[in-house]
C-alpha cells in the first residue's frame, strides 16, 4: 500500500481539518491573543493529525503487506483466512470476517460438486463393469460361431473394450494414488502382456512387432503401464499406412534410469505439431485423415498417468518416417524405498 494512495484516500479528513484550522484562526483573531498562540493551536493540531495519520498507516500497511506475502505462499489461495493474523483496527477485521465467510461457502461448493463428481465416476466404472458383461458374451458366442464376418465383429468389439478401457482409466486419473502399487516390475513380461493384449488386431493388420534388450527391472505399477503401453500401440496401429508395418520396442538402461522405446514406421506428425501431441483433445493433421478417427485423448491420459506415476514420456516424430515414444523409469531411492 502507497502512502500516497492511503493520503488520496483521507482527501476529504484533510478537506475537514483544513477548515477547520481555518474557522479556528478566523476565530481566534478576533481576540487579543499573542502571535505564538495563534501558531502553536493548528500546528499542534496538524502535528498531531500527521502522527495519527503515520500511525495508522505502518498498522494497515504492515498487515496488509504480510496477508499479500503469505497469499503468494499459499497453493490454496482461498484458505488466506487461516494464516494471517487478527487485524487491530476494524476494516481489517470485518475484511477477514468477509473472507472467512466466502472461504466457508466454497468450500461447501467445492465438497457439493467434488461428491457430485465420485458419485458420476462411481457410475461410470459400474457402467463400464456391467458393459463387460454383454461384450464377454458376445466373444463367446463369436468363439463358438467363427467365420470371416465373426472376425470382423471381434475386431470391433476389441475396438469398443479399448476405448471403454479408456473411458475407466479417464475416470480414475485424477485419483490415480488410491488406485496403484508400485513393485519392482519386468519390462518384458509388461510389453508381453500388452502384445497379447492386442494380438488380432496386430495379426489382421499384417503387423510385425519386434522386441529387443527388454529384460530390464523396473518400478511402477504394472496394470497402469500396461494401460499406457496399449493406448500408444493402439497409436501405432491405427497411422500405419505402409506396406511393411513394423513396431519396435527395445530398452535401454543408463546410470539413474531405463528408458523404454517404442518406434513405428507410420505417417508421423509434423514437427509443429510435436509439442501438442499430449494436449487433451489435440489431434492435428493426423485427426482429419479420411478413415481415421481419433479423440485426442490417448496420449493425453499417458502424460498424465506418467506424470502420477513418477515417469517421464517424450514423443519424437518424422512425417512419412514413423514416430518414436519413450517411457523413462527412474531409479529414484524412493522408489526403491
Amino acid at each position: 500500500m502507497k502512502f500516497r494512495k492511503f493520503l488520496k484516500e483521507k482527501f476529504i479528513y484533510i478537506i475537514v481539518l483544513s477548515f477547520i484550522l481555518i474557522s479556528t484562526e478566523i476565530f481566534l483573531s478576533m481576540y487579543d491573543i499573542d502571535n505564538w498562540v495563534m501558531l502553536y493551536i493548528p500546528n499542534t493540531i496538524i502535528v498531531g493529525f500527521l502522527i495519527c495519520l503515520i500511525i495508522e498507516y505502518n498498522i494497515k500497511n504492515s498487515y496488509y503487506k504480510d496477508m499479500y506475502n503469505k497469499l503468494k505462499e499459499l497453493e490454496e489461495k482461498y484458505l488466506i483466512t487461516e494464516v494471517i493474523k487478527e487485524p487491530s483496527f476494524i476494516e481489517g477485521k470485518i475484511l477477514k470476517d468477509t473472507l472467512a465467510d466466502a472461504e466457508k461457502s466454497m468450500i461447501e461448493n467445492v465438497n457439493k460438486y467434488k461428491y457430485l463428481t465420485e458419485d458420476y465416476k462411481d457410475y461410470i466404472e459400474l457402467w463400464i463393469h456391467e458393459i463387460k458383461i454383454p461384450i464377454a458374451a458376445s466373444k463367446m458366442i463369436i468363439e463358438n460361431n467363427k467365420s470371416k464376418q465373426m472376425k470382423s465383429i471381434d475386431e470391433e468389439l476389441e475396438k469398443i473394450e479399448n476405448y471403454i478401457e479408456q473411458a475407466l482409466f479417464y475416470a480414475r486419473s485424477n485419483t490415480v494414488e488410491k488406485d496403484y502399487y508400485i513393485s519392482k516390475t519386468n519390462l518384458t513380461n509388461i510389453i508381453n502382456n500388452t502384445i497379447i493384449k492386442n494380438k488380432n488386431i496386430l495379426i489382421s493388420n499384417n503387423i510385425n512387432v519386434e522386441i529387443e534388450h527388454t529384460d530390464y527391472e523396473v518400478f511402477t505399477d504394472g496394470k497402469w503401464i500396461i494401460f499406457i503401453l496399449n493406448q500408444v500401440i493402439q497409436n501405432s496401429i491405427k497411422y500405419m499406412n505402409k506396406e511393411t508395418k513394423t513396431i519396435k520396442i527395445r530398452a535401454k538402461e543408463e546410470k539413474e534410469k531405463v528408458t523404454l522405446f517404442i518406434e513405428d514406421n507410420g505417417i508421423g506428425v509434423k514437427q509443429s505439431e510435436i509439442s501438442r501431441v499430449f494436449e487433451k483433445g489435440f489431434t492435428g493433421s493426423n485427426g482429419r485423415i479420411i478413415g481415421k478417427k481419433s479423440t485426442g485423448i490417448g496420449l493425453y491420459l499417458c502424460k498424465k498417468l506418467c506424470d502420477k506415476l513418477g515417469l517421464a514420456i517424450e514423443f519424437d516424430s518424422k512425417v512419412e518416417k514413423g514416430s518414436t515414444v519413450k517411457i523413462i523409469f527412474p531409479k529414484n531411492s524412493y522408489v526403491n524405498l
